[in-house]
């Protein structure tokens, strides 16, 4: 890659997780009711059948219970789990890229991206406390820091296959 590519690179992906992080802090600003899939869900998931095939669990979260006499409930507390840990696997792997591009070493551009993640997990969680019906929770925060840490051990792993590669091309 030259020194040009490298810096265009730099560019591209800095915005795409500046614009990503201006997306989460969005989606964070809106109420429960604009972001609820419950309607859909129990539109979708209507009737007494789906409660014979659902895991009789039952589970608290944050002091929340959830329970499996709720499908369209636990199905969509897992689809928003799901989000937080996507929307910041994702972020933590912009940022990567950008530094990767930039020429950063490999361990300090997985720290840095996994810090800055980690970091802006909190302002959200903190950001919603002033929405309302809205919480901020810490423990929404270990789930984002799990979506980082994939996005690390992705690249990590991504990094290791090239290299296991290379490998064997050289000793042919």
């Amino acid at each position: 890659m030259t020194q040009s590519s490298s810096k265009v690179y730099f560019y591209v992906f800095t915005i795409a997780a500046v614009l990503w992080m201006a997306f989460i802090f969005f989606k964070s600003g809106q109420t429960y009711q604009q972001q609820t899939l419950r309607p859909l869900l129990e539109s979708k998931l209507s009737g007494s059948h789906l409660l014979n095939y659902s895991p009789h669990l039952a589970f608290t979260y944050d002091g929340q219970k959830l329970s499996w006499q709720d499908p369209a409930g636990v199905i969509e507390f897992f689809i928003r789990k799901a989000g937080h840990v996507s929307e910041f696997a994702l972020l933590t792997l912009l940022w990567i890229l950008a530094l990767l591009a930039k020429r950063v070493q490999v361990n300090m551009a997985l720290l840095t991206s996994f810090i800055i993640s980690i970091l802006y997990a909190v302002t959200d969680e903190w950001h919603q406390t002033f929405i309302e019906g809205r919480t901020g929770h810490a423990i929404d925060v270990v789930v984002d820091a799990i979506g980082a840490l994939l996005a690390v051990f992705l690249v990590l792993a991504v990094l290791g296959i090239r290299a296991s590669i290379r490998r064997r091309r050289t000793s042919l």
